[in-house]
């Protein structure tokens, strides 16, 4: 597998941008595996340089090592490593520093426990560096003389007289890079209804939370963080759903502590419904204020290791905005000048969204939360046969779940299935184009797919339509194991092409269909 952030260059891009892929797991600039899942970035000096830099903070998991070493495997093991830190002054090039707090600093009485969702906090009036991690029933806050650690065990603080609950929901820091302060963003230990904001402070001599503000009580929400961009503060969250992925949802106000519009109704961002997010639940972001432009990155965590969900942990993408309105980019691949602030799709994106079908975690149709009858990001037309519904008798299932031995040769848990229980007759397939901010460049494509099928088909086929031209590609006769099929030479112009499989089949025949990329050629 490649490692985190190959040094490509899309073509015409100036030397400075730098490459950021996703569905991979990613590697420190001198090849070492980066374990970072629940963190944040903040700007600290560096103490011996003075130069500013990037510093991520997350955790490291053993089910991480695990995931990575055998990833047709999903992991429960969740236990607790360490936070681990990475420098960077590019956001691209990470250099591992230090495990900034470690097991025998982060248990409690000789006892370990569940550790995550954390971030660090500078303060000036101690000269020291806050980090906030739940832990368990309440919060750990750790203190270090230095970013990199060792942060040691300061106080736990419960959260019951404050909110409630002595744990937080979910939690992040963030930083107001114009005051100077930093915050707790958190929600309601139970059902995540309310989130939360503190401002991070000295109480009665110790690191604290200086109070209480509540922002947003509606919809449960979890994965809470946020950012600001052209002076508009954002909370952002995702769906309670477990470890899988979600819509990203956000409020808008002028004011930190709001109000918050719309009142207690988070809105989807725009283009995260796509593929849920990139596969992703809200993690943190990023907001560059380059000498060009002011970029904000949406930071996802990818819970692959928990959850089965394809390959790395973080999947990184810049955000647009239409005014106060974001627009989320869910991209493969692209390439970043972090000190302009400037970004571009990079020439190896893949275009196709929730390609290895990975997005929908449930089997689809699925009466259960998410309740859908499709798989996010396709369309399924039923020329013949049973109607797609909530009916599990009756409705065609539309998602597979692989095996271990399939996921030696596919990503993920699950594949897209087309089949039924009568004679059929189907198409699956996936409009792709342009968006207000992204361009699908004007070339040659070549679409990619991987496949195996039962008996039983009159016609089964991989095809794209684009600029008045049909292009197809059968599969002939029974492919027990699973194989790969190219399409090449798609000429795409005007930016929109649809992809898609024909299926005509008789009875309980099947095809399974994995990891679909439709990728430029150079």
């Amino acid at each position: 597998m490649a490692i985190l952030f190959s040094m490509f260059f899309a073509q015409h891009s100036l030397a400075q941008k730098l490459n950021i892929k996703n569905n991979i797991f990613w590697n420190t600039k001198d090849g070492k595996p980066i374990y970072s899942q629940g963190g944040g970035i903040f700007t600290f000096k560096d103490p011996k340089t003075g130069q500013e830099k990037y510093y991520w903070y997350g955790v490291h998991y053993k089910g991480g090592e695990l995931y990575r070493n055998s990833p047709y495997k999903t992991i429960s093991e969740a236990s607790f490593e360490s936070v681990t830190c990475y420098t960077s002054t590019d956001l691209v090039n990470w250099t591992f520093e230090s495990d900034a707090l470690i097991k025998a600093d982060a248990n409690e009485k000789g006892k370990g426990g569940w550790l995550g969702r954390l971030g660090v906090a500078y303060l000036k009036d101690i000269k020291q560096y806050a980090m906030f991690i739940q832990h368990d029933s309440g919060v750990l806050i750790a203190v270090a003389d230095e970013p990199t650690g060792p942060f040691k065990w300061h106080h736990k603080i419960s959260m019951l007289d404050r909110i409630g609950t002595p744990n937080t929901g979910d939690q992040t820091v963030f930083t107001d890079e114009d005051t100077g302060k930093s915050y707790l963003v958190y929600s309601y230990g139970r059902g995540r209804n309310k989130i939360y904001l503190s401002e991070i402070g000295i109480k009665d001599g110790k690191v604290d939370l200086l109070n209480v503000e509540k922002v947003y009580e509606g919809e449960g929400r979890e994965g809470n963080c946020m950012f600001k961009y052209k002076d508009k503060y954002y909370m952002a969250a995702s769906n309670l759903y477990g470890w899988d992925a979600s819509f990203a949802y956000y409020l808008v106000a002028d004011n930190i502590y709001g109000p918050y519009t719309p009142k207690n109704n988070m809105l989807v961002i725009e283009g995260s419904e796509k593929d849920y997010a990139h596969v992703t639940q809200t993690g943190f972001f990023v907001t560059l204020r380059g000498t060009k432009q002011e970029t904000v990155v949406y930071c996802g965590d990818r819970w692959a290791d928990f959850a089965g969900n394809g390959l790395g942990y973080n999947q990184w993408v810049p955000l647009s905005f239409n005014g106060t309105k974001p627009y989320f980019n869910s991209l493969d691949s692209w390439n970043l000048d972090a000190k302009t602030g400037e970004w571009e799709v990079a020439i190896n994106n893949n275009w196709v969204k929730n390609g290895s079908f990975e997005a929908d975690r449930k089997k689809m149709p699925s009466p259960f939360k998410p309740v859908q009858t499709f798989l996010i990001g396709w369309e399924n037309t039923i020329l013949k046969g049973n109607k797609i519904s909530l009916d599990s008798i009756t409705s065609p299932i539309l998602n597979f779940v692989n095996s271990e031995e399939d996921r030696k040769r596919v990503l993920g848990e699950k594949s897209l299935n087309i089949s039924d229980k009568v004679n059929f007759k189907r198409q699956v397939s996936q409009l792709i184009s342009s968006s207000p901010y992204v361009k699908l460049p004007d070339g040659y494509y070549t679409l990619t797919a991987n496949f195996r099928n039962s008996k039983g088909f009159s016609k089964l086929e991989m095809y794209t339509e684009s600029s008045g031209k049909h292009l197809t590609i059968s599969i002939k006769g029974t492919h027990p194991e699973w194989e790969t099929i190219h399409l090449k030479r798609i000429l795409v112009i005007g930016g929109r092409v649809e992809i898609g499989f024909k299926a005509y089949g008789k009875a309980n025949a099947y095809c399974h269909i994995d990891d679909v990329s439709l990728i430029r050629e150079l």
